[in-house]
C-alpha cells in the first residue's frame, strides 16, 4: 500500500469515527404508499401509486431502514438517495435486491472484486432481482421492477465492506 493510499484510508477512518456518533432517524420511509379512493359528486380521486419505496444511505454506512414492504405482482418503484457528501470512490452506495436463498456474504465477497462493474459481479447476475447504480454523496437513482412471488428478499449495499452494516429485507406480501 503506497503512502498516499495509507493517508487517504486514515483520513476516511477518522472522518467515519467522528461522524458515526450521530443519532439514527426514525421514520415511515420504506413503507408502501397507501391507496385510497374517495369520491366527490361521483368523481373518483386518483389512487395513490402502490409500491413506491424510498430508502436513504449516508456517510456512516447506514440505510435509514432495514425493512421495505411491497405488494406482489405490482410494479415496484424504488429510489435510493445517498444523503451523504463523500464521493462514490470512497463511500459509494448501491442497493442490490437478491433472489431468495442467495448467500449475501458470498455475494459480497465476489462483489469486492467487481470494481469495473460498480461492484455488481457478472458471475452473480442470476442472483440479482434488481439493483441501483453506484452513487456518491448527493446522488439518487430510481429503479422499477416487479416481483410476482410473495416472500422475503434480502437487499444489500455491495460496495466493499458495506454489507456488514448496510442490509435489510424487502417483504413482498
Amino acid at each position: 500500500m503506497n503512502t498516499q493510499t495509507k493517508i487517504s484510508a486514515l483520513i476516511l477512518m477518522g472522518f467515519l469515527t467522528i461522524t458515526s456518533c450521530g443519532k439514527k432517524q426514525d421514520g415511515q420511509i420504506g413503507e408502501p404508499a397507501d391507496t385510497t379512493e374517495t369520491s366527490t359528486e361521483g368523481v373518483a380521486a386518483p389512487v395513490a401509486e402502490e409500491n413506491v419505496l424510498v430508502i436513504e444511505g449516508n456517510d456512516q454506512m447506514q440505510f435509514n431502514t432495514n425493512e421495505l414492504k411491497a405488494v406482489a405482482g405490482k410494479p415496484i418503484k424504488l429510489t435510493l438517495k445517498h444523503v451523504g457528501k463523500i464521493p462514490k470512490e470512497a463511500m459509494g452506495h448501491n442497493l442490490v435486491i437478491l433472489q431468495e436463498g442467495t448467500d449475501e456474504a458470498n455475494f459480497a465477497l465476489k462483489a469486492n472484486d467487481a470494481k469495473a462493474t460498480d461492484y455488481i459481479p457478472e458471475s452473480e447476475k442470476a442472483s440479482i432481482i434488481a439493483h441501483t447504480k453506484l452513487l456518491g454523496g448527493g446522488e439518487e437513482d430510481t429503479i422499477e421492477f416487479t416481483i410476482d412471488k410473495k416472500g422475503t428478499y434480502k437487499f444489500i449495499c455491495s460496495f466493499p465492506g458495506h454489507v456488514a452494516m448496510m442490509k435489510g429485507v424487502l417483504i413482498v406480501e
